[in-house]
């Protein structure tokens, strides 16, 4: 296949990025450690920019050099929003996106690569205690303003998770006790953005014990639909047009209330809640399917996958349950229509693959080598783009967001570039690109001219 033109220019962009150290010094955000399960994480928006050194230059790739050094920017992406304001809002076309880092880091680089990868949506996480405080009422946006604005400039679709409730909501910095707080500080949110703030997810894994102050249980569920159906309300009363997400819990077969609730559990208690009172009250089903070491066309037990070198162990090759499979995200499809809200589309807010890191609990990215890492995804996308569409041809996907474009950028600052925030992502710690940003780059190029 013949590669377009504009793919070398891109690349040529890439290489420049890498040798314009003084447009392009990096300051990373504070990494803060993970309890959640694979593949999910959080690292802490900080409310003040942290000292480290900037992170080393990027020496060109191999594969990025081109001859001819002057290039010009890409052109901005077309904003992909809804043909017509429906229940539930649905986007007409798969799109695709990245969880980025945005807070005190070279946000300007970090953008610029994900128009380059071809990208039109990022995902940011807030922390809620960050912005409210010390008393209730009163916010303080700080740098969320930056992050938004900047993406917006670029024509890029933001979506906003939201996470942490200051401690005199809870102390734990879980979910809420009164709904309405959370939907006090989700309405000024959009009464300050508007539009310029494409899409909220109300919350993040909330089925997992670490999301809700150290214990979880099924019943939990209840108040969080309580809580989405009050977020829902108050965004909606002053902008219909933006898109509220039910947050994903994480991909789980646990059922321990130290621990968590396994994900079906979680969800078909989501939708029973007072009689499928959750139907009416949100757009899409944010989804976080896993992958540990599978290939995204397994799935247990039908077509399971065998990871080479990896000592058959219980829970040492992570391939005996379908929350350890890309394709889980099919499990929770079959959930949404049995359960009557088949009509909403999923959106996919993480997903990706960890290659060889440090972290404990993370082993099986060492089973995962960079070629591979590359190729999962590639075939992950065009699962996503080909056939996860409904009998009559729409895509029950909306959005599907790679974790992660920049944590080894942030943590290679911080000292650990093995951490497994960092191998999952597809830039180097030095900003180089890694082979599956090139491969990404190629899809989506060749997507967009078809």
């Amino acid at each position: 296949m013949k590669i377009p033109f504009l793919y070398w220019r891109q690349i040529a962009l890439i290489a420049l990025l890498g040798i314009l150290t003084p447009l392009f010094a990096a300051c990373g955000g504070a990494p803060a450690s993970q309890g959640s399960t694979p593949p999910t994480a959080v690292i802490n928006a900080p409310t003040s920019p942290p000292v480290v050194s900037p992170a080393n230059p990027a020496s060109p790739s191999p594969t990025a050099v081109v001859s001819d050094p002057t290039v010009a920017p890409p052109l901005p992406p077309p904003t992909e929003t809804p043909v017509e304001l429906t229940f539930p809002l649905t986007l007409p076309q798969t799109a695709h996106g990245v969880v980025a880092h945005l807070y005190y880091t070279d946000r300007e680089r970090v953008l610029t690569l994900t128009e380059i990868a071809g990208y039109t949506w990022v995902r940011q996480q807030i922390q809620w205690k960050d912005i409210e405080g010390p008393e209730p009422g009163d916010y303080k946006w700080g740098e969320l303003d930056n992050i938004v604005n900047d993406v917006a400039a670029r024509n890029l679709n933001l979506l906003i998770s939201i996470v942490k409730a200051p401690s005199f909501y809870n102390p734990t910095n879980g979910l809420p006790r009164d709904p309405v707080t959370m939907g006090n500080f989700v309405e000024a949110m959009v009464k300050r953005y508007g539009t310029k703030i494409k899409a909220i997810e109300i919350w993040n894994e909330q089925n997992l014990a670490v999301e809700n102050g150290g214990r979880v249980t099924v019943e939990d569920a209840g108040h969080y639909v309580e809580i989405l159906v009050e977020c829902y309300k108050r965004i909606k009363a002053v902008e219909p047009r933006i898109f509220v997400l039910a947050g994903a819990p994480s991909s789980s077969g646990v059922d321990e209330p130290s621990l968590a609730v396994s994900d079906e559990r979680y969800y078909r208690a989501m939708y029973e809640y007072k009689g499928g009172l959750i139907k009416d009250y949100f757009d899409a089903q944010a989804v976080h399917p896993g992958g540990a070491a599978n290939p995204p066309d397994t799935l247990w037990p039908e077509k399971p996958s065998y990871i080479e070198g990896c000592n058959p162990a219980p829970d040492r090759c992570w391939n005996d349950h379908p929350t350890h499979y890309f394709r889980h995200v099919e499990n929770v499809r079959k959930f949404m229509v049995e359960e009557g809200v088949g009509d909403h589309q999923i959106w996919i807010t993480e997903y990706g693959w960890a290659t060889p890191n440090d972290t404990p609990g993370y082993e099986f990215g060492n089973y995962v080598s960079l070629e591979q890492q590359r190729d999962y995804i590639i075939s992950a996308m065009r699962r996503i783009d080909e056939l996860y569409r409904t009998p009559d041809g729409k895509p029950w996907v909306g959005v599907a967001f790679l974790w992660n474009m920049n944590f080894a950028v942030l943590w290679g600052a911080q000292g650990n570039p093995n951490h497994e925030q960092a191998s999952f992502g597809i830039l180097n710690p030095d900003w180089s690109p890694r082979p599956s940003f090139l491969a990404i780059q190629s899809y989506l190029a060749a997507r967009k001219q078809n």
